[in-house]
């Protein structure tokens, strides 16, 4: 495991020699690796690969039992400003009456107490945010009545709008159709790219991130194959992950 002091401070995230146990059973074992803002990173594996637990330990709700993660030099913490984070299930009831615009501003305060002010200001962000996913076009329906891909990209808003330096995606194109996996993640790239974002999507499959993944972090069985795209994605690096 590298020494805090040699860690790159130009790398947005640091994952060094990570393992998870719970409930007498390896989850994670020895999990390296690290990458720079503006990347966008797939991070690939099957169900019960250890994905989410591998977030949850980013996002600080779980512990490691050893090893250790750095978000821009520093340990990372739980509701840590420099991470934005898009949960895999969204659950939005059809008949919450909040509007999509509303949803995206309480991204502003998710991490302070006490009701917004409105503002001049705010209201610019918020319009700001809505335009960078292109969601202005359904900025005052109420969420609920949102198609999909349209939800996701209010979330994605409303996790962008904090300015986060990293940004989580836990399997947002699950049960989207075709053109909307399409559409998410060009929109995803597209602000990696635009505001300098590091990009973390889980998926458990790569073939819709490929045009756009410039490293790939591949779990399988709790152990981890990590490296830019064209030297993971082989039948030789694959075969020596799977054993």
């Amino acid at each position: 495991m590298r020494p805090m002091d040699q860690v790159d401070p130009t790398e947005i995230l640091s994952v060094d020699d990570v393992s998870v146990w719970l409930s007498g059973r390896e989850i994670l074992h020895d999990v390296t690796f690290h990458f720079h803002a503006g990347e966008f990173v797939g991070l690939i594996g099957s169900n019960g690969a250890g994905k989410t637990t591998l977030l949850r330990v980013i996002l600080g709700l779980i512990e490691p039992t050893s090893g250790h993660v750095l978000l821009a030099g520093k340990p990372r913490s739980r509701r840590n400003p420099l991470v934005g984070y898009v949960p895999q299930k969204i659950g939005l009831d059809p008949d919450m009456p909040i509007r999509a615009r509303d949803l995206v501003g309480m991204g502003i305060d998710s991490h302070r107490f006490g009701l917004p002010r409105p503002s001049a200001k705010r209201t610019a962000l918020i319009d700001e945010m809505l335009d960078a996913v292109d969601a202005t076009r359904f900025a005052d329906q109420h969420v609920g009545n949102l198609s999909g891909g349209e939800q996701q990209r209010i979330m994605i808003a409303h996790a962008l709008i904090s300015r986060p330096r990293l940004l989580l995606l836990d399997e947002p194109l699950a049960n989207l159709d075709i053109r909307s996996e399409q559409e998410v993640v060009s929109l995803v790239a597209g602000i990696a790219v635009e505001q300098g974002v590091a990009v973390l999507i889980s998926a458990h499959d790569m073939n819709p991130l490929l045009p756009v993944m410039d490293r790939v972090v591949y779990v399988a069985a709790g152990r981890v194959a990590s490296g830019p795209t064209d030297e993971i994605v082989t039948t030789e690096a694959l075969s020596r992950l799977y054993g």
